[in-house]
């Protein structure tokens, strides 16, 4: 299940977890992000217990963006130890994106 992040619950969720966080920053009018939902929602199932996956929607906590560099989206960055671990942008496939999600 994807956890839908937000200025309130991001540090708790994202920079606290104990697992490696995939996060989706996304927004609703962006076409490549609702074309790439599906796929981050089947990998939210396929790697529970491995990876949270997360979704912060840009226009509802632009600070997070602007804090996290995201200059566009679809960008999805993997949180470990409270920190940027890595990141891709654009429209990934599934396999791609799952590598990318539990690269070490």
């Amino acid at each position: 299940m994807e956890l839908i992040l937000n200025n309130d619950n991001f540090e708790e969720l994202v920079l606290k977890a104990d697992k490696p966080v995939l996060v989706d920053f996304w927004a609703t009018w962006c076409m490549p992000c609702r074309m790439l939902a599906p796929v981050v929602e089947e990998l939210a199932e396929e790697l529970e217990g491995q990876v949270i996956v997360g979704k912060l929607d840009v226009d509802e906590a632009p600070q997070l963006a602007v804090k996290y560099r995201v200059a566009s989206i679809p960008t999805l960055i993997v949180f470990e130890n409270g920190r940027e671990d890595r990141r891709t942008v654009g429209v990934q496939d599934k396999e791609d994106l799952k590598e990318f999600a539990l690269q070490k």
